[in-house]
């Protein structure tokens, strides 16, 4: 075979290269250029995340050259079980087979392949099956050593940053948590602060290589970006990969659609996600498209994109149409509210800082509330009385987040809706987090994009019992709001002497008096 490959290659004057599966069977051929060969798609064949692929390439180089830096990025991108070239004698014959193989730990000259000594195709004596049974085995026993859940997915989450070393550190800490939130198992994170962002890739090639590697190694099946990736991306970054790459958006939306419980949120986040599924439909089927030709015959077929395209648009309008009604049932029961001149608290602030625990803490309530990113969807009131017998509407809302989708906001109108109704908004911040200074200014820029300026805001600095040293920041804390530990209910009467004091100035004596 070596000899026949060498021939044919010599007369074409072009490389040729042929993907032997681990049966022995040829998978294809393959005839390239005289210094290069493209690989097609290897799609029909395995792919498992960080298992190989379970074929070798064997290919000529006509000019004597050796083992190539792109057929390295060839073996490692492909992550094929073995990469060999045969060199041509003048006389068109087999001159060595000279191969290399991955390996599952960085050697000391840092590379994660290693070159076989080059034989003669016809004195070949190692066995091909021996050798990547071990392969696999070592890779085997590298990523064992974490154990993870049958059923769940491993990723790497890699974030490309523009700003500073602090604030790309707890954009990475806080994809972490979304991804714990979203039952995935974090294997690694891959951080990289750049002048500029690779436009194509996000990444350059040679970090694209180590994180195939990190895969390799940890049996990764899923690559998070921190960043929001456009169709063509995330096109480009799976051709180079070969494993399934979300974004961030897409992780938010996927914890929301498991964490909405009621009709409204399962609408919600249904109509988010289709909005950001519309622009990233890509895929077509030949067999639906055209089926006649020419100028003016369109043929009875239409592509299964366009047909997609129309589905999603006809479904967004049954949405947008059914959240309607949800808009008006609020309003309804709004309206009731204000009959029974009960005014209304609204709890916002960032995403797990502490809002459900707070209400139920004020209110002996049991409302799901977890050590986990959007714990709570789903909006809830409860009746709230102070210690001077006045009455409240207290009301837990969807935690904010940095740059929440668009799709989602809008989608969530209904639901946000809610506040515009409150007579006092109750902004709680997690102080016991290094950056809630970041926190509070995302809330207060998403808060003026809703309108909601006008509406007295209290600030609520929770999570007191977290900090070492709580004296360095009370007199901060206490200049602009309070300091309270939503789990202490002992703390939290300077919270509901203030509220009191806010919603008295502002409602003109709302209180048992005018009830």
């Amino acid at each position: 075979m070596a000899r026949t490959l060498c021939q044919i290659s010599q007369e074409l004057n072009r490389q040729v290269g042929i993907l032997i599966h681990r049966s022995g069977k040829i998978e294809t051929v393959i005839v390239g250029s005289f210094s290069s060969i493209l690989i097609p798609q290897l799609s029909h064949l395995r792919s498992s995340g960080g298992r190989l692929r379970g074929v070798r390439l064997v290919h000529t180089h006509l000019a004597g050259e050796d083992i190539s830096d792109e057929d390295l990025m060839d073996l490692l991108f492909l992550r094929l079980d073995l990469l060999s070239v045969l060199k041509i004698t003048d006389d068109g014959l087999p001159e060595r087979l000279y191969s290399v193989h991955l390996v599952p730990n960085k050697r000391e000259d840092g590379r994660n392949w290693i070159f076989l000594p080059p034989v003669h195709p016809a004195a070949q004596t190692e066995s091909f099956e021996n050798l990547v049974a071990a392969l696999e085995a070592e890779f085997s026993r590298a990523h064992k050593v974490r154990k993870v859940e049958t059923g769940k997915d491993r990723a790497i989450l890699v974030s490309v940053s523009t700003e500073s070393k602090m604030q790309a550190q707890e954009s990475m800490n806080e994809l972490v948590e979304l991804a714990r939130t979203d039952d995935v198992e974090v294997l690694e994170t891959v951080l990289q602060r750049r002048r500029v962002v690779n436009p194509r890739t996000i990444l350059g090639r040679g970090k694209l290589a180590d994180i195939m590697i990190l895969a390799l190694q940890l049996d990764a099946n899923l690559l998070i970006f921190n960043q929001e990736l456009n169709p063509s991306q995330i096109r480009s970054i799976t051709d180079f990969t070969d494993l399934r790459v979300i974004d961030r958006t897409q992780l938010i939306l996927d914890i929301f659609a498991h964490r909405a419980m009621s009709r409204e949120g399962k609408l919600q986040v249904e109509m988010a996600q289709l909005k950001y599924m519309m622009p990233r439909l890509s895929s077509r089927d030949d067999a639906l498209s055209r089926l006649t030709g020419g100028i003016g015959a369109r043929g009875p077929g239409e592509t299964k994109l366009e047909i997609d395209r129309r589905r999603i648009n006809d479904r967004l309008a049954r949405l947008a149409k059914e959240l309607k009604n949800v808009s008006r049932e609020r309003y309804r029961r709004r309206s009731q509210r204000r009959k029974k001149d009960l005014p209304v608290i609204s709890l916002v602030g960032y995403t797990n800082a502490g809002k459900s625990t707070l209400l139920n803490t004020l209110t002996n309530s049991d409302i799901l509330a977890e050590n986990k990113l959007f714990a709570t969807l789903d909006p809830t009131s409860r009746r709230l009385r102070f210690p001077t017998d006045m009455e409240v509407i207290i009301t837990d809302t969807v935690g904010f987040i940095r740059n929440l989708p668009e799709d989602l906001i809008q989608a969530f109108m209904a639901t946000l809706e809610e506040l515009q109704e409150a007579d006092l908004l109750v902004h709680v911040i997690d102080v016991s987090n290094p950056n809630y200074h970041e926190h509070v200014r995302v809330v207060e820029s998403l808060l003026s994009e809703l309108e909601l300026n006008s509406i007295p805001i209290l600030k609520v600095f929770n999570k007191l019992d977290r900090i070492e040293n709580p004296e360095m920041i009370r007199t901060e804390c206490e200049r602009e709001g309070v300091l309270v530990s939503a789990i202490q209910s002992e703390t939290l009467a300077p919270f509901l002497q203030e509220a009191e004091r806010m919603m008295g100035k502002g409602l003109q004596g709302y209180g048992p008096n005018r009830r």
